[in-house]
């Protein structure tokens, strides 16, 4: 059996579609609007299931979860630095004159961290490896400019405001109602998971650079004296990660140490950050994502924002789109609870200072489609061409589906009664319609591990027929059995 990743986005795309996980860009009934898509059934049920386990990775650690309005004052945005930082560089097609973002133009090409480099590295990369226009081939105009990322918007008759483009800021602004909740005790935990908005210059690459999308985001408020020494670190210190710090990264290649490791080396500095950055990558590692398809990528000095002390990427190799970030931990300091202090004229120090903020930046949208990007698998078989999504059983969106082998004989009622006890513990679904082999064939294409077949002899002696998605294997199981033999 001859074995592969979907190579062709064009290919990819088209499975999420047709099995009812991502459709778009919407409102595809009016021609569509780039940056905008639904997720269909399975997809909203896989989404739901990968938020679910960000969520029980924070609550699991004493974050305490939030949930803050989507439009803020255009104050809000002035204070956080937005309004005039929040922005991206982009380069125009000198025939078709499509706007892109630079970096992302070299970035899909070639593994390099382009958001580091200045607009003259921008322009000199792209005309030395002769980048050109996806949409007409055609060269780029020499220039770059600024574009703001910020989707405006209008409160009432007057009041200018702005959709938020992540939820960290509007976490922020409770701070002196946490500080009364936590009883004035800190550290203090939260978190949001949310919807944010970004107006994209040239989103593709489908909801990977979405211009409306979902971010969980947790926050750990901490007194700047306590990151050194952090109660929790013992419990993390000895995980091993595959860390990429910035001076390995002229090598090319990640290595795998403990977290006790890097903070020894230096690479980390301090505690805090450290189980931070620890917790992050165990929900990675959660999903069953390979190791050698994950790494951690400290922000390069050129690359680190001003007033963080460090960041790291979480970044996963996509099958068919390369290396790409899906959690980011960055170490913010105290620049916005001073920021907000400063604009409001409201104090939000705590024992005569202001706390640091410890950030976890997930996105549940890239996750979930780092899923099905990495699980689907095309196999050639003697009968044709399988696909197989190979999803890790506790976040396929179906995980058993139960089969009567014929719409007669009574065998629909006891499939049906099999199922309604399933769903209790799983998430099922009925299917009697076609061959038992397309049914097999469509819950290996939508990632479904366990196949259920009620049939005759199930009438005789209470056993079902279980089915493996993976290799196909079949045995007789006891009906009363069913729970031990669904290992999820």
């Amino acid at each position: 059996m001859q074995i592969k990743n979907i190579t062709s986005a064009e290919e990819f795309n088209s499975f999420t579609k047709r099995n009812g996980f991502i459709w778009g860009p919407e409102p595809e009934l009016y021609g569509g609007l780039a940056g905008f898509y639904t997720y269909g059934p399975l997809g909203k049920l896989l989404k739901n299931k990968v938020e679910n386990k960000i969520r029980e990775v924070f609550t699991k650690n004493d974050f305490w979860e939030i949930e803050a309005p989507i439009i803020m004052p255009e104050v809000v945005w002035k204070a956080s630095g937005h309004l005039d930082n929040f922005v991206d560089p982009v380069i125009i097609c000198s025939k078709c004159k499509s706007s892109f973002r630079a970096d992302k133009i070299i970035e899909e090409k070639h593994d390099v961290v382009a958001d580091a480099f200045t607009k003259k590295q921008l322009l000199e990369f792209i005309k030395k490896h002769k980048l050109t226009c996806p949409k007409c081939k055609s060269k780029f105009e020499n220039k770059i400019e600024d574009f703001n990322l910020m989707m405006k918007t209008q409160v009432g008759a007057d009041t200018v405001a702005f959709n938020r483009p992540e939820t960290a800021t509007t976490t922020y602004l409770p701070f002196k109602n946490y500080y009364d909740f936590f009883r004035r005790k800190m550290p203090m935990q939260v978190f949001q998971i949310g919807k944010a908005f970004r107006n994209e210059i040239s989103p593709r690459q489908n909801v990977l650079r979405g211009r409306e999308f979902t971010q969980a985001e947790a926050q750990l408020i901490i007194l700047p004296e306590d990151k050194k020494n952090f109660l929790r670190y013992d419990a993390v210190k000895k995980d091993k990660i595959p860390f990429w710090p910035e001076e390995l990264q002229e090598k090319g290649k990640p290595v795998v140490k403990t977290i006790e490791y890097a903070i020894k080396n230096g690479w980390l500095k301090n505690q805090a950050y450290a189980w931070s950055l620890a917790i992050a990558y165990r929900f990675v590692r959660s999903l069953d994502i390979p190791v050698k398809q994950v790494r951690l990528r400290q922000h390069t000095k050129k690359e680190l924002a001003f007033y963080a002390d460090d960041a790291w990427d979480i970044e996963l190799k996509f099958n068919n789109y390369g290396w790409t970030e899906i959690v980011g931990i960055h170490d913010r300091q105290d620049y916005d609870l001073k920021q907000h202090s400063n604009h409001s004229g409201k104090s939000l120090k705590v024992e005569g200072q202001y706390p640091h903020i410890l950030e976890i930046a997930f996105g549940s949208d890239r996750p979930t489609f780092a899923l099905l990007d990495m699980f689907l698998e095309v196999e050639k078989t003697k009968e044709g061409q399988r696909f197989v999504l190979k999803l890790p059983g506790e976040i396929a969106p179906i995980q058993v589906a139960v089969f009567p082998l014929t719409k007669k004989d009574g065998l629909p009622e006891k499939a049906k009664k099999i199922y309604n006890v399933l769903t209790e513990s799983y998430t099922c679904q009925y299917d009697e319609a076609g061959s038992i082999g397309k049914r097999y064939r469509r819950m290996d294409e939508i990632g479904c591990p366990y196949c259920i077949t009620v049939d005759h002899q199930t009438l005789k002696d209470s056993t079902v027929t279980v089915r493996d998605r993976d290799s196909m294997k079949q045995k007789r199981v006891k009906i009363a059995s069913l729970h031990k033999s669904l290992v999820l």
